[in-house]
């Protein structure tokens, strides 16, 4: 079974599971979810009714708390840990494989001094056991660890969910790129229309220089049978020489 389809069985899960349960009874499905290691995607169960009624309650501190791990960062959460409530040490590394994630969206060569500094790690041996045991095994991020550079070259990141407001720019940047590839598309359409265009000028020009040539293999040709067949005279001539020798 293959990640993306592993995903969609997790989010229909915990979407099912929330839709069970109204204000802190949400408590126990939010600390699953934001637990769980597997599940990287939270828009689903922010869109259950259920779930969105908790904003204005007391129990809202559950839905900033999704929010955060859809959206959100370890340092993030850091800065607003007072209002939310406290992690367990899976939800931490969960938010520590999201921020990698988060990275990952605009930068394709990541520092080791920036991701120990955003991920709170310590050493390089720690950061590469996370990289390597939390997040490439994982299959949420594929790339090389340079040593000698010291950094994580990333070759694909798992998306995650969109931050409000961002859907508009992503419409924006695909419009953008598509605008891109119709005008390479309309370039590599005349570059082939030229390029048949000099076949046929080529074709054309190879044709006139085998038909000349043939031409002037014919008149070679006539010219040396003509050179080489004796003429009357030139045979009488040498008889008579011949005769007067003699």
């Amino acid at each position: 079974m293959d990640t993306e389809q592993k995903q969609a069985e997790y989010i229909d899960y915990f979407v099912m599971k929330a839709s069970n349960f109204n204000g802190s009874a949400l408590a126990d499905v939010v600390a699953e979810a934001t637990s769980h290691p597997s599940l990287f995607a939270f828009s689903e169960i922010l869109s259950v009714p259920n779930v969105l009624e908790l904003e204005g309650t007391s129990n809202a501190i559950l839905l900033d708390l999704l929010r955060m791990f859809a959206h959100g960062t370890w340092s993030e959460y850091k800065c607003i840990a007072s209002r939310l409530p406290p992690l367990v040490p899976d939800q931490i590394l969960k938010l520590k494989k999201l921020t990698v994630l988060t990275l990952a969206e605009t930068n394709k060569v990541l520092p080791y001094d920036a991701l120990m500094k955003e991920l709170d790690i310590s050493n390089v041996r720690e950061l590469e056991d996370f990289l390597i045991n939390d997040c490439m095994c994982l299959g949420i991020v594929r790339g090389k660890l340079d040593q000698l550079q010291r950094c994580f070259e990333v070759h694909f990141a798992a998306g995650r969910d969109l931050r409000p407001g961002q859907l508009g720019s992503m419409i924006q940047t695909l419009a953008n790129w598509l605008s891109i590839s119709d005008n390479l598309l309309i370039s590599i359409r005349e570059k082939l229309k030229w390029a048949d265009t000099m076949s046929e000028v080529d074709r054309k020009h190879r044709k006139d220089v085998e038909e000349r040539v043939e031409d002037v293999k014919k008149t070679l040709s006539h010219k040396l049978r003509t050179v080489s067949r004796p003429t009357c005279s030139t045979e009488g001539t040498k008889r008579s020489f011949l005769n007067t020798v003699e």
